[in-house]
């Protein structure tokens, strides 16, 4: 038999099984794909032609950048940006430049256009003189510009757009309304909130904090005065007029507390200085700059006082020295807190508090302690026992502003 005949009979004791020619098969690819992923193609054994599965797939890991190469890469990108807007804005800034010296010569071009069309005469726009299209600007290199340049010359030209809007601002029809709306608010605040800032200023930047025990006076000296009523707190250095002989109303208090501080006397608490009871007197602590009067922040520091500080008050030619005993704060209507049963001579001194407002009122209480208290006149009549139906209240400070426009007072 020949080989074709062989070949197209039946099979030959020596021809590979169908199984054996798949396992042929993929033994080939799996060699392909190794010399593609691996480092070595790996040969054939009997083991992987039984037993290894012809579609699984390996190949070796791809390498991961290292950091080193990150660092090459991100360079190189820094490096291309910096390059790139350096040369941008340095093209930018030749070409204004170049615009600028060019503007004389594109205003007298203007100018022989116009002149032109007036007689009549029409030029070619091909000899590029006459053209309407400027003609192309050649492309400037970074070399016709330093860095330092390009940068002073950005900053002019924003300088430039910001003093140009706000030339607009101050021309524009609204700037003038807004600023004297502005005006107007600012002048009524301070006209109707002075005394709160000139108080604060007074309370803490005058002279005070004098310790009693330095002072020149001796606290129990009875020694002679002249006859002027005054009013010293060594502690805050005060040294003020004391007017009395007036009456207990807002406006005769006002008056007097222009001069210094104004005595305040009402039924059961009338007293004056070297008598058993109550003599009060009263003082701004804050007032109107522009009310008359040298005395409207003489108690701006009157809350500093403590107990057992000392005051002293000078009344018909005699010294008399207190000492602190009580500090309080009541509303302006609770004259009652002055009128009290009371075997000793006692001063007590009013303002207004919060500082610079008429909020509340600040009582600061003292006994006599020279001269001999004992040896004091007796109380007024009815001293110590509030009388029915008076409707006086503690003193305060003078109407603001919007008090005086509106009445609210």
């Amino acid at each position: 038999m020949n080989p074709q005949n062989a070949s197209q009979g039946g099979d030959s004791p020596n021809s590979p099984t169908p199984r054996e020619s798949q396992s042929a098969a993929a033994n080939v690819i799996r060699t392909q794909i190794d010399a593609l992923y691996g480092d070595e193609p790996v040969a054939p054994t009997a083991q992987t032609q039984e037993d290894v599965n012809p579609y699984e797939r390996t190949h070796t890991p791809h390498p991961q950048p290292q950091a080193e190469q990150w660092k090459a890469y991100h360079s190189a990108w820094q490096t291309y940006y910096q390059k790139y807007y350096e040369a941008f804005y340095t093209h930018q800034q030749a070409q204004q430049k170049k615009q600028a010296h060019e503007q004389p010569a594109q205003q007298t071009h203007a100018d022989a256009q116009s002149t032109g069309q007036s007689h009549g005469q029409h030029t070619s726009s091909s000899n590029g003189f006459f053209s309407s299209q400027p003609e192309p600007t050649p492309q400037p290199t970074p070399e016709d510009m330093s860095k330092d340049q390009a940068l002073f010359e950005l900053r002019q030209k924003l300088l430039g757009k910001v003093q140009s809007r706000a030339k607009k601002v101050r021309r524009s029809k609204h700037f003038i309304p807004v600023a004297a709306a502005l005006s107007v608010v600012l002048l009524f605040g301070f006209l109707q909130y002075n005394r709160v800032l000139i108080a604060s200023v007074s309370a803490y930047v005058s002279p005070g904090s004098i310790d009693p025990q330095n002072i020149v006076i001796e606290p129990t000296s009875s020694s002679a005065v002249t006859a002027d009523p005054r009013l010293i707190i060594p502690k805050i250095n005060v040294d003020v007029p004391a007017i009395y002989d007036i009456g207990n109303d807002h406006n005769s208090q006002m008056a007097a507390m222009e001069k210094g501080v104004a005595h305040f006397a009402i039924p059961g608490a009338s007293s004056r200085p070297g008598e058993v009871g109550n003599t009060v007197l009263s003082g701004h602590s804050s007032n109107d700059l522009f009310d008359a009067g040298d005395y409207k922040f003489i108690f701006a520091q009157l809350d500093k006082l403590a107990v057992g500080d000392t005051i002293y008050t000078h009344y018909q030619s005699v010294r008399y020295t207190y000492v602190i005993t009580k500090k309080e704060v009541v509303k302006p209507s609770e004259v009652s807190k002055l009128v009290y049963p009371t075997e000793k001579p006692v001063l007590t001194l009013i303002t207004c508090t919060p500082l610079g407002t008429a909020i509340d009122r600040l009582l600061v209480t003292a006994e006599q302690i020279s001269p001999d208290p004992s040896s004091a006149n007796a109380a007024p009549a009815g001293s110590g026992q509030a009388a029915e139906g008076d409707g006086a209240a503690i003193p305060g400070n003078s109407a603001t502003l919007f008090e005086r426009l509106f009445g609210a007072r």
